[in-house]
C-alpha cells in the first residue's frame, strides 16, 4: 500500500474499474477503499486473487488474515503481558487511590469473578448519591475539611474530573476488550493488578487537592487496611515536615504499607521533582513504543505532522487558514497571535483553521467558532493533547511554514487537520520534557525520581462527566480517555508494587520499593542527557522485579536517623513520624545520609577533589547459598574511582544481612554529570544500584 491515490480522481472509481474490467462487474466485488493511502478490500477466490495481483500496477494481494486484539501497549511494552504468572492471593491486596475520585460504574471495575473483601478490610463506602461500591471498589471516602463542596464537586467519592478513574484503573483495573479514545489506542485495557482492590479516597476537587484532605485521606487508608498507596498528586518542595506526602506516607510505612507517587511534571527543569522523602517510591514519566502524529496537509501541496490526540473526521473537507495576528480583537491586538482568551476576532476565525504562536488549551478559538487550531512552538513535541476541536502542535519550522503559507495573501490558504493515527517509536523508552527531574531540592544525597514508568498516551478509564480535554467547552463524553503525565507513569508503579507484595506479603514498604529499583531496565544516557536525574535507576521492569536476589531494606528508626543527619531537631521530626526520640547528640550526623540505607547513590560536589563513603546493607532474598560479586561500571575517561569493599558477598540463608561500602574519590568539573553503576551478580540475580556524582554549579 502506497500514498494515497491521484488528486481528483476517486480512489473508489479507480479500484471498481479495475475489478469490473477483469470480472465484468464489480458491485459484490469491492468491499472497502482506503482514503490516505493506495489499497481495497475485495471479496475474491484464491484465483480471482492470482488474476488482480498479475495486473499492471498491483503491487501486492493478500489475505484479509484475523488479527487479535492487542493490549493498549504500557503493560505489554514492559514485557508483562496478561498471560503472566500471578500469585494465588492477588485479590486479597488492596491498593488505596488518594486521587479525584472513581466512576464506579466503569467497566473496569467491575466485580465479576470476585469473592468478598479480604478480611484485613475495615474501611467503608460512602455512598451518597447513588454511589454503590462492590466487591472490585470495596471502599470509597471523600474528605473535604472546609465543606466547601464547590459548583462541579460532588459530596460524594464520584470522580466528575477524570483523573481518579483513570489512574486507578492504570493500577488496578479489570481486563477489558475493545477500549479506546473515540477510536484511537484500540486494545484490551487493564490494569496492571486486575484480581486487586480498590479503596478510593477523594482528596481532590476541581480546586485542588488541599493538605488537609490529602492528610485524612491517607489517615483512612492506613486504618482502613490497604497495602499499597497510589497518589499521583504533587506540590511545592515543603521540608518534610510540613509536606502532607511526606507525613501521611511515613506514617503508611510505619504499618508496612508504600507509598507510590508521581515525581510532577515541571520538567525539563532540574532540580524540578516533587514527593522526593526517602520512604516514597517518586516516579518518573517515560514513552512507550506508540506515538500519536497528526498530519496537516495544505493547500499549496505541502505536508507537515504534529502530534495531538485528534478524532475528529475531516470527511474530505479543506477550511481556510487564518493566523491568529492577523485576527485581532480589538482590545487584544498583541496576544491575538497567542490566541489568548477574548484575543481572536470571532467574525474572522469563524469556520477558518486558526494556527496560533503558543500552545493553548483550545478553548479561545473553539468558542470563536473555528474550524481547526494548528500550533507552532520550540517546545518538546513528545506527549499530544486532546482538544476540542481538530489540532496538531507543529514543531517550530513547521509552524512557519504553516504561517507563512496562512499570510501569503496571493490566493486564499486553505488545509485539512487529518485524524491521529498511532505509528512505532524506535527510540523507546525516554523520559518525556514534562517529567521533573532531580536532584533532590531538599536531600541532594538522596536520587530522585527513583524510576521511571510509562506515562505518555497511557489509554485507561475515565469519567463520563469530566471535560475530555483541557478545555471546559468540550462538549465530548468518553467512558476511556488517552492523558499522558507523571499521573500516569504513578499507578504503574503502584501496580507492580502491588503485584510483588502479591507474592511477597511479609515485605516491608522499603523492600519493595528496592526490588523495583534494583531490576529496572538502565535507560540510554543519549536519550536522556540528564541520565539518573531523569529517569533514576532506570524503568521499571514488573517480572524481574518479583525475583530480585537481594533488597536494601528499611525501617522506621533509619528513616529518623536519615532526618537527624538533615539537621532536623526534634519537634519537627516528631511533626513527621510521631516518633519523640531526638537526635544523639554523641553522634556526629555531618553527611551520615550516605549511611541511609537506600538502593541508589548520589553524590553532590563542587568543584575539586572528593572522597566519599556510602555505607550500604543488603538483605538475600534469592537463594540460601548465594555467592555475589561485585561489578563497577564507570565511563571512559572520567577522573572517578570506584571501590567495593569487599567485593564478594557470601550468603549462607534467606534473610541473611551483609554490609559493604562504596568509596567514590576523584574529580568532576562545573556542571558534570557522571553516570556509573554496582551491580551484584551471582549468576542468576543483577541487583543493579546507579551511582551518580554531579556537580550542578
Amino acid at each position: 500500500m502506497g500514498d494515497t491515490a491521484m488528486p481528483d480522481v476517486s480512489a473508489f472509481d479507480i479500484y471498481f474499474n479495475m475489478i469490473k474490467e477483469v470480472f465484468g462487474r464489480a458491485a459484490e466485488y469491492l468491499l472497502h477503499t482506503y482514503e490516505n493511502f493506495q489499497g481495497y478490500v475485495a471479496h475474491l477466490t484464491d484465483k480471482e486473487a492470482e488474476t488482480i495481483s498479475s495486473m499492471a500496477g498491483v503491487v501486492s494481494v493478500f489475505q484479509n488474515r484475523k488479527n487479535h486484539l492487542h493490549t493498549t501497549r504500557s503493560w505489554d511494552f514492559m514485557g508483562f503481558p496478561i498471560d503472566v504468572k500471578r500469585s494465588s492471593v492477588e485479590s486479597d491486596v488492596i491498593i488505596g487511590v488518594i486521587d479525584s475520585g472513581i466512576w464506579p460504574e466503569s467497566e473496569s471495575f467491575t466485580d465479576e469473578g470476585f469473592g468478598p473483601p479480604p478480611a484485613k478490610w475495615k474501611g467503608r463506602c460512602d455512598a451518597p448519591h447513588n454511589f454503590t461500591c462492590n466487591n472490585k471498589i470495596i471502599g470509597a471516602r471523600y474528605f473535604r475539611a472546609d465543606g466547601n463542596i464547590t459548583m462541579n464537586g460532588i459530596a460524594s467519592p464520584r470522580d466528575t474530573d477524570g483523573h481518579g478513574t483513570h489512574t486507578a484503573s492504570t493500577a488496578a483495573g479489570a481486563v477489558v476488550g475493545d477500549a479506546s479514545f473515540l477510536g484511537l489506542g484500540q486494545g484490551t485495557a487493564r490494569g496492571g493488578v486486575p484480581s486487586a482492590r480498590i479503596a478510593a479516597y477523594k482528596a481532590c476537587w476541581d480546586d485542588s487537592c488541599y493538605d488537609s484532605d490529602i492528610l485524612a485521606a491517607f489517615d483512612a487508608a492506613i486504618s482502613d487496611g490497604v497495602d499499597i498507596i497510589s497518589i499521583s498528586v504533587g506540590g511545592f518542595e515543603n521540608p518534610y515536615f510540613r509536606n502532607p506526602i511526606a507525613i501521611g506516607a511515613f506514617h503508611a510505612m510505619k504499618k508496612g504499607i508504600l507509598t507510590s507517587c508521581s515525581a510532577g511534571n515541571s520538567g525539563p527543569d532540574l532540580q524540578s521533582v516533587g514527593n522526593f522523602a526517602p520512604w516514597l517510591l517518586t516516579v518518573a514519566a517515560s514513552s512507550t513504543d506508540r506515538k500519536f502524529v497528526t498530519e496537516v496537509k495544505l493547500g499549496n501541496g505541502v505536508a507537515v505532522q504534529g502530534i495531538s490526540l485528534n478524532t475528529f473526521d475531516p470527511q474530505h473537507k479543506t477550511f481556510p487558514l487564518i493566523y491568529g495576528g492577523d485576527a485581532k480583537n480589538t482590545s487584544y491586538e498583541y496576544s491575538s497571535r497567542y490566541c489568548d482568551e477574548d484575543s481572536l476576532n470571532k467574525t474572522l476565525v469563524n469556520g477558518k483553521i486558526v494556527v496560533c504562536d503558543y500552545w493553548i488549551d483550545g478553548e479561545t478559538p473553539f468558542v470563536a467558532g473555528a474550524a481547526g487550531l494548528l500550533m507552532r512552538d520550540l517546545g518538546p513535541h513528545d506527549a499530544p493533547d486532546s482538544f476540542p476541536l481538530p489540532t496538531s502542535y507543529l514543531n517550530d519550522d513547521d509552524g512557519s511554514r504553516v504561517v507563512s503559507y496562512a499570510r501569503s495573501f496571493t490566493s486564499t490558504p486553505y488545509g485539512t487537520i487529518l485524524k491521529s493515527v498511532a505509528i512505532n517509536d524506535p527510540s523507546s523508552p525516554t523520559v518525556v520534557a514534562f517529567s521533573s527531574r532531580g536532584p533532590n531540592p531538599i536531600s541532594p544525597g538522596i536520587l530522585k525520581p527513583d524510576l521511571t514508568a510509562p506515562g505518555v498516551s497511557i489509554l485507561a478509564a475515565y469519567s463520563p462527566v469530566a471535560t475530555v480535554s483541557h478545555a471546559a467547552s468540550d462538549p465530548r463524553s468518553v467512558s476511556y480517555n488517552i492523558v499522558s503525565g507523571t499521573s500516569m507513569a504513578c499507578p504503574h508503579a503502584s501496580g507492580v508494587a502491588a503485584y510483588v507484595k502479591s507474592f511477597h506479603p511479609t515485605w516491608s514498604p522499603a523492600a519493595i520499593k528496592s526490588a523495583l529499583m534494583t531490576t529496572a531496565f538502565p535507560m540510554s544516557k543519549e536519550s536522556n542527557e540528564e541520565v539518573e536525574l531523569a529517569y533514576g535507576s532506570g524503568h521499571i521492569n514488573p517480572l524481574k522485579a518479583v525475583n530480585p536476589g537481594l533488597v536494601y531494606d528499611a525501617d522506621a528508626d533509619d528513616y529518623v536517623k536519615f532526618l537527624c543527619s538533615q539537621g532536623l531537631n526534634a519537634t519537627e521530626i516528631r511533626l513527621i513520624s510521631g516518633k519523640t526520640n531526638s537526635c544523639s547528640n554523641g553522634n556526629n550526623y555531618a553527611d551520615s545520609h550516605w549511611d541511609a540505607n537506600y538502593p541508589s547513590m548520589a553524590l553532590p560536589t563542587s568543584a575539586g577533589a572528593f572522597d566519599v563513603v556510602f555505607y550500604r546493607t543488603v538483605t538475600n532474598v534469592g537463594s540460601p547459598n548465594s555467592i555475589y560479586h561485585a561489578a563497577v561500571t564507570t565511563p571512559e575517561g572520567q577522573a572517578v574511582a570506584i571501590n567495593v569493599q569487599p567485593s564478594v558477598l557470601s550468603f549462607d540463608s534467606v534473610g541473611q544481612k551483609l554490609s559493604f561500602t562504596v568509596r567514590v574519590s576523584g574529580s568532576i568539573g562545573l556542571r558534570a554529570l557522571m553516570s556509573s553503576s554496582l551491580v551484584w551478580d551471582d549468576g542468576e540475580h543483577q541487583v543493579r544500584s546507579p551511582i551518580l556524582v554531579y556537580n550542578l554549579l
